[in-house]
């Protein structure tokens, strides 16, 4: 980009990776930083699984056979969870352990944080979130706590500048497919090409 584009930036919006903070606050000091609801998501999915993870460990054995095929339970929004038969299952699990049930609470409120349009109330929203994530008795949650504070004004600027990764990601995404369905090209043009032919219309 050039000087005179760089200056018309107001704001970027990326993932909570301090690469891609650094190269923004060296190249373009003055643009705001808004961190993505999807990745700060995903990152909050791995921790979810850890916590899974860990309680597993820690359940009897009869227990643990309510833990098994859970994961992915766990990763899905609610109400992409179709089948009876895996909203029992997930039923099952979150009335028997008290931290899983809880973790899922706090991923709900934590994608609710973007919807705010005031930083006065967004701020409240993360306190309030931070606050009980900090009940709940695992170490990875309370490494995620200290993560969202320190990087709670990229979420807070979400207030002013409203933007998001959707699209981009649903860009990738559908490279990644036309990738996994070709197992993969060995001529990168012929590669670009079926890029260009697949967002032609």
């Amino acid at each position: 980009m050039s000087r005179e584009q760089r200056q018309q930036l107001k704001a970027v919006v990326m993932d909570m990776w301090d690469p891609y903070i650094v190269a923004v606050q060296t190249k373009v000091p003055h643009v705001k930083i808004v961190f993505d609801l999807f990745h700060v998501v995903s990152q909050f999915n791995r921790i979810i699984d850890k916590v899974r993870n860990s309680e597993y460990r820690k359940a009897s054995k009869a227990n643990k056979e309510v833990f098994k095929g859970t994961k992915y339970l766990l990763l899905k929004n609610r109400a992409n969870i179709r089948r009876p038969k895996d909203r029992q299952h997930l039923e099952e699990l979150l009335q028997l352990n008290k931290v899983i049930n809880t973790v899922l609470i706090l991923k709900d409120k934590l994608k609710h944080i973007w919807i705010y349009q005031s930083r006065t109330w967004a701020n409240k929203a993360i306190d309030e979130w931070c606050a009980l994530a900090q009940a709940v008795d695992n170490p990875e949650v309370k490494k995620f706590v200290k993560t969202l504070c320190r990087y709670r004004y990229g979420i807070l600027n979400h207030c002013d500048y409203p933007i998001h990764n959707g699209r981009l990601e649903g860009v990738n995404n559908k490279i990644k497919v036309i990738k996994r369905k070709a197992y993969g090209f060995h001529d990168l043009r012929y590669f670009s090409l079926k890029i260009i032919q697949a967002f032609a219309n």
